[in-house]
């Protein structure tokens, strides 16, 4: 494998990337229970920063996102685009936020990426669409990162009571 075919797989997979960079971390972060851990940690990379880069390309490289997704460029692309920068900002911001408002963020991201990951089923199902973007690492990511959050939300929540 050359440097830059490496360098595009890790480029089309920033957010599973930092989703186990995450894992990772938080096994190390010392500082407070394990959800509690968690918890900051996939707020503040994969939801926050791989929200951001996600919004990068929906909103600024919109033809490419669409390509590699299985689509065609779309006006619809701006709204994802945005709804991934208000998550990415929400999640950055979680990281060091209330309990409350990580649950908040945690929710909304949560109903995103699994209605990410059932559209994403469903263009499998229905058009055969299994473009990298729409079959590969995304297509899990949308829907292991949403139930290990809201675990890690749950068990949050029960470590304060």
């Amino acid at each position: 494998m050359s440097l830059s075919e490496i360098i595009r797989l890790v480029l089309q997979n920033v957010a599973p990337i930092l989703f186990v960079i995450a894992l990772v971390v938080a096994g190390f972060d010392r500082g407070k229970p394990v959800a509690d851990r968690l918890l900051s940690w996939l707020l503040l990379l994969p939801i926050g920063l791989g929200g951001l880069w996600s919004a990068y390309f929906h909103l600024f490289q919109p033809e490419l996102a669409a390509r590699a997704i299985g689509w065609i460029d779309s006006p619809f692309q701006f709204e994802v685009g945005m709804a991934d920068l208000a998550i990415g900002l929400a999640g950055c911001f979680g990281f060091f936020a209330s309990f409350g408002f990580r649950a908040a963020v945690t929710l909304i991201t949560a109903v995103f990426l699994l209605g990410d990951g059932v559209g994403h089923a469903r263009q499998m199902i229905v058009a055969r669409n299994f473009a990298v973007d729409n079959a590969g690492p995304v297509f899990w990511f949308d829907l292991i990162l949403p139930v290990l959050a809201l675990a890690a939300l749950f068990f949050s929540r029960k470590s304060r009571k």
